[in-house]
């Protein structure tokens, strides 16, 4: 029997595996299927109630699942979206009490549970503590000093929270004062306070505490501590010896405090310098000057109580500080040069005997004596100052007089003008410099030159120039007239530039307008054309350039130092035919074009003979044409001499015409010759004719011989005469068709002929035209 299909080998433990892990699995039982159905949250005993209540929060979630044993609850209760309490429990209930709730507790409260992976919150309930407790201050002392430091402590130890506590004082007068303002983290705070003024005033505090759902809330006043202020006696006492004061004389400054507290300081100062400091009585000794001269201050200070005391000194000069100044104001190498030493002032305690005189440079001592001349060079260069000095037994003044400094000037050197640049370009505009190599600054150029108007150039500092702007010249002598002056002092006269502009400038003349010349002006193909391209001045090396005008590319372009350069164009083709024309420049940079000039170009002689060769073969070929048609023309002639006319009966009649009725007849439209024996022919063929017909009547014999005036011409019969009418008539109009033969004609006329009588017009041979 067939046990049916088998399946893959292992089969059965792939499937006893997976109805292990089916069952196994959370989903195959279905346990793990739950949902939050509510959270509820509660506050007893009510929503707003005094501070120090006491008060209960109640949070209960209702969760429906199928068979989750030990299912855990986690709360998290929030006040204005912060949490404040978290709790993980297998309870479906969360408890939690405010004993007692302080305003600090009001806010707006949540309850958010979690379950495994699911969430869900309550409904907001908002909580309101009413009332604040009332602070408590407390001094380190109640009797302060004036000005000295003292602790105060705020309080209220039943709150919670930030608070910001604020100190006051309370005058006896009742007006308020806010001392300081602090922001503490706790429920306290300890504020150091300093009283400025004596009495007894009142001093108290209070707080500030913010809530987010309910703003800012103020506290009661605290309990007020009156404090008895005391005066505190530690100003000082300065005095200054002698007075008035002078210069050299010792200043004894003597400062203390008359019974002063224990660990006093006292400082004697001058501006924010401290001259000296101690614990007891300050005495303080130094000798004068002019610059000691303002206002001292002894200062006493006990812990944070300072008391100062001020003293205002003169310190009169004996005399006033020296001056020293030198002549001349400008010095230059070589000069004399003198330094003064004056003193303007002197006090009534010194004579102007006793002033002592030292002159020093570079602090080595050159002259005891108010003055000093020297020889101005480098080796008097320097800083000199004057001191004066006063010994006395009172007094010992010494001064000295500011630093001047003494440099001897070098002085201008001959100047150099030279073109900026060493390249000038007649009639274009350039620049000259001026320039000398020696010489202390500043110094002063002037121009002078055609079309410069004393033009002036101040240079001041290193590496400036003094350049000048100048028109362009067109001959390079000119150069030669410019000059320039440089001065460096006031007096003597100016350095003048020499001659060497001329040497030392590259003068460019620039290219004239080329003329270009030929060599002919029609040349044969084959020929050589020469194109002479010519200046009359320009400095070299020039460039030559020759074009053709219908050409892009140049024709040829050298470099010359000639003023004339020329371009030969071999075996002269017909496209070579056309204008020509040369371009120069050197290297002022200036491009002149020459003048156009036209060249033909002709045949080449074998070729002329060529072409005489072919019109001779061909008036050849004419003229034995012309004679060949001649003889043939004869020919038939002859041939229709012997045409006759018959009767229509047996007797047949011979009509001959004279040549002058054969010339009627040729010169009458209708007439025998043009309309009996012609074709139609193109013009050309007519004038042949004409041609031929105007030579034959040179042919008198053959026309004697058709008709001899000795016999006469026949007369015809009337009948024939109509006939011959007709036939007239009707070549006229065989002519005028002109798409016959000569034989159809004569066929015809032949055949009309035989119905009545035949004619013989032998004469009309002479104007048939020709095959």
């Amino acid at each position: 029997m067939d046990p049916g299909p088998q399946g893959p080998p292992g089969a059965p433990r792939l499937l006893l595996l997976l109805a292990s892990l089916l069952h196994l699995s959370p989903f195959a039982s279905g346990s793990s299927s739950y949902t939050i159905d509510a959270v509820g949250l509660q506050i007893q005993p009510g929503d707003v109630v005094r501070s120090g209540t006491a008060v209960t929060l109640r949070c209960k979630v209702s969760v429906s699942h199928d068979n989750i044993p030990d299912l855990n609850h986690t709360f998290q209760l929030t006040r204005d979206s912060a949490p404040v309490f978290t709790s993980t429990t297998a309870e479906d209930l969360l408890v939690y009490e405010l004993s007692p709730a302080r305003a600090a507790d009001s806010g707006s409260y949540e309850c958010l549970v979690t379950v495994k992976d699911k969430k869900k919150k309550s409904y907001s309930k908002i909580l309101e503590v009413t009332g604040l407790q009332t602070p408590l201050l407390q001094l380190s002392t109640t009797q302060p000093f004036q000005s000295k430091e003292f602790t105060a402590t705020c309080s209220a130890p039943e709150e919670k929270g930030a608070l910001i506590f604020r100190f006051y004082q309370r005058f006896e007068t009742g007006e308020l004062l806010k001392m300081k303002e602090l922001a503490s983290p706790g429920n306290a705070t300890q504020a150091a306070l300093v009283l400025a003024q004596t009495g007894s005033p009142f001093l108290f505090c209070e707080y500030d505490l913010n809530l987010v759902s309910f703003g800012t809330r103020r506290s009661n006043r605290s309990n007020e501590v009156q404090v008895v202020v005391k005066a505190l006696f530690i100003s000082p006492v300065m005095n200054v010896l002698p007075s008035p004061v002078f210069e050299g004389e010792v200043v004894e400054f003597t400062c203390q405090v008359i019974n002063p507290p224990p660990g006093i300081e006292l400082f004697l100062k001058k501006d924010s310098r401290i001259l000296q400091q101690t614990n007891s009585t300050l005495i303080h000794r130094f000798s004068a000057k002019d610059s000691d001269s303002g206002e001292f201050m002894c200062k006493a200070e006990w812990d944070s109580v300072q008391k100062e005391t001020y003293k205002s000194v003169v310190v009169k000069e004996l005399f006033s500080r020296p001056r020293l100044t030198v002549e001349p104001h400008d010095i230059f190498e070589g000069d004399t040069f003198t330094l003064t030493c004056s003193v303007a002032n002197v006090s009534e305690r010194v004579d102007r005997e006793d002033l002592q005189f030292v002159i020093y440079r570079d602090w080595t001592n050159v002259s005891a004596s108010h003055v000093y001349s020297g020889v101005a060079g480098a080796g008097s260069n320097g800083n000199y100052v004057c001191e004066v000095l006063v010994h006395s037994v009172r007094h010992s003044v010494s001064k000295q007089s500011a630093r001047v400094a003494v440099r001897a000037k070098v002085p201008v050197s001959k100047p150099r003008l030279s073109v900026r640049g060493g390249t000038l370009v007649l009639g274009m505009p350039f620049q000259l410099l001026c320039h000398s190599d020696a010489g202390s600054l500043p110094i002063t150029y002037v121009l002078y030159g055609p079309g410069v108007q004393n033009q002036r150039r101040t240079v001041s500092r290193p590496g400036e120039l003094a350049l000048f702007n100048s028109s362009g010249i067109f001959d390079a002598a000119k150069l030669g007239t410019f000059l320039c002056h440089a001065r460096n002092r006031d007096s003597g006269p100016p350095e003048k530039s020499g001659l060497q502009l001329q040497r030392s400038t590259i003068v460019i003349e620039p290219v004239s307008r080329p003329l270009l010349g030929l060599s002919t002006t029609s040349v044969a193909e084959g020929q050589t054309l020469t194109l002479v391209c010519s200046l009359t001045h320009g400095t070299p090396p020039i460039s030559f350039t020759w074009y053709h005008q219908k050409k892009v590319p140049p024709l040829e372009s050298r470099t010359s130092n000639k003023l004339q350069e020329s371009f030969d164009i071999s075996s002269v083709k017909r496209e070579d035919e056309g204008s020509y024309y040369c371009m120069c420049t050197n290297p002022a940079n200036q491009t002149k074009l020459s003048n156009r000039v036209a060249v033909a170009v002709t045949l080449a002689g074998w070729k002329k003979a060529l072409i005489a060769t072919s019109c001779t073969a061909l008036v050849l070929m004419l003229v034995l044409g012309c004679v060949f048609k001649k003889h043939l023309r004869r020919y038939k002639r002859g041939r229709m001499g012997e045409l006759s006319v018959k009767s229509s009966g047996t007797k047949t009649e011979r009509l001959s015409l004279t040549q002058a009725e054969f010339n009627q007849a040729n010169a009458t439209p209708g007439m025998i010759g043009k309309s009996i024996w012609s074709e139609h022919t193109s013009g050309s063929e007519s004038d042949d004719q004409n041609s031929s017909v105007v030579a034959e009547p040179d042919d008198t014999e053959e026309q004697n011989t058709l008709a001899d005036p000795d016999k006469g011409v026949p007369e015809l019969p009337e009948a024939q005469s109509v006939k011959y009418a007709e036939l007239n008539h009707d070549a006229d109009h065989h002519g005028d068709d002109g798409n016959h033969g000569d034989a159809p004609v004569q066929d015809d006329h032949i055949s009309e002929a035989d119905n009545n009588e035949t004619v013989d017009v032998s004469a009309g041979a002479c104007v048939e035209s020709d095959p």
